[in-house]
């Protein structure tokens, strides 16, 4: 089960990728955006994890809720919407429950994604976020893994496509053969997700270990 201290190790792991990403997010959105992509980012997670330091929720949904009125209220563009609109969605998706299930969240993921869809007019294949995110939430429900994989091979997958939505639509042609910026920082969250659950077991493992060793006498 996923509880709210879950939610908060994930979007700080999210913060921290984004942190160490930015740059390349920024130079990715260069040619057929506006060049702060990775900046504003930046800029929100850093904002998420300083409120839920401050006062973070005693449950996933309000987590998750929180963090997307967060990003909104701090981040320019077009990013801050859609991004806190998937956090808000899946948060309100999952609604008071003091713990879930990875099935349950999955769902409510889903949920988050078809919210961005509707926002921004977008499906998979016009070179946007979705291209990273509907992958990794159709994945979700196989494993953590497999979601951060899906999403990642989701972002590459844009490079040869035309912007169909957004500023790069503008360019038409000339989007070709870029990486959607939007898709590639998509796809950093589904890693943040993985590498949480991942440390996560470990932590388990490693607790069920020591118990074990002391109940041998060990």
């Amino acid at each position: 089960m996923l509880d709210a201290d879950f939610f908060c190790r994930w979007l700080a792991a999210a913060a921290a990728a984004v942190d160490r990403e930015a740059d390349r997010l920024t130079e990715l959105d260069s040619p057929i955006g506006d060049a702060d992509h990775g900046s504003n980012l930046r800029r929100g997670f850093t904002a998420v994890v300083a409120l839920l330091e401050k006062e973070a929720p005693d449950t996933p949904g309000a987590v998750l809720t929180l963090a997307g009125r967060q990003l909104i209220s701090t981040v320019g563009g077009a990013s801050g919407p859609l991004y806190g609109t998937l956090l808000r969605g899946t948060g309100k998706a999952l609604g008071q429950a003091p713990q879930v299930s990875e099935a349950e969240f999955a769902d409510a993921l889903r949920a988050g994604v078809d919210a961005v869809a509707a926002l921004g007019g977008a499906a998979p294949g016009d070179k946007t976020m979705l291209d990273a995110l509907v992958p990794g939430a159709d994945a979700l429900p196989t494993s953590f893994a497999a979601a951060r994989e899906a999403a990642h091979q989701g972002a590459l997958a844009t490079v040869p496509l035309q912007a169909r939505k957004g500023r790069a639509s503008y360019l038409g042609e000339r989007s070709i053969g870029h990486q959607d910026p939007g898709a590639t920082s998509s796809a950093l969250l589904f890693e943040a997700l993985a590498d949480t659950a991942e440390a996560a077991g470990e932590a388990l493992d490693d607790a069920s270990g020591e118990a074990s060793g002391a109940a041998s006498g060990e």
